[in-house]
């Protein structure tokens, strides 16, 4: 009586969330600097796709946003020269 396209889509959800956890090997300084910067400890932010989502997003805004201060100070420097 088992429905073959369940048992799939149980299969397919099963091995979608495996991906969903993180293996991640971290110091404790690095758990300390991820729970300073980002109020989270590695073990949640290997569980939580969605914490990950949102870190990961404010750490690429950072990244644009030193980039840019960066490149506004090399064009400063330049212009002085």
């Amino acid at each position: 009586m088992d429905n073959p396209s369940l048992v799939k889509i149980i299969k397919n959800r099963r091995e979608w969330l495996t991906i969903q956890q993180l293996e991640l090997n971290y110091t404790t300084e690095m758990e300390k600097a991820m729970y300073l910067s980002h109020r989270i400890g590695y073990e949640e932010y290997s569980c939580t796709l969605a914490k990950r989502l949102e870190i990961e997003k404010k750490r690429q805004q950072n990244y644009i946003a030193s980039r840019q201060m960066i490149s506004e100070i090399e064009r400063r420097s330049f212009h002085h020269n």
